[in-house]
């Protein structure tokens, strides 16, 4: 089993910063990525980081230049958010896939619950 935990969320001011994090626990070895969704009422959900094993990172274009992802320890992420703004506001989730475990590779996602992130003044 395979349990994904975020933290970091909350309310912040337009222009502020907040610092997302992510662990997989559980019987694991290591992923082939992981990434940070968000969805807001009403939308799709949306991709807009990633982190490869190799190190690469991908952006979608509404976060570029604002939003860092970074790999803390094996199977954990970080989410560096800076100037923010109000249509940042949405539940953030990470995501797992491809998972190496006990040398078989597993074709599955994993999900976090998500945590809310909030950009008001």
């Amino acid at each position: 089993q395979v349990h994904l935990v975020e933290s970091g969320g909350g309310l912040v001011q337009p222009g502020g910063s907040l610092r997302l994090s992510c662990t997989a626990s559980g019987s694991i070895g290591y992923f082939n990525g992981m990434a940070w969704y968000r969805q807001a009422p009403g939308t799709e959900r949306e991709l807009f980081a990633h982190y490869t094993r190799t190190g690469s990172t991908i952006y979608a274009d509404s976060v570029k230049g604002r939003y860092t992802i970074s790999k803390t320890a094996e199977n954990t992420v970080v989410l560096q958010m800076n100037s923010l703004k109000p249509e940042d506001t949405a539940v953030y989730l990470c995501n797992a896939h491809g998972l190496w475990y006990d040398g078989s590779f597993y074709n599955t996602q994993y999900w976090g619950q998500g945590t809310q992130v909030t950009v008001s003044s």
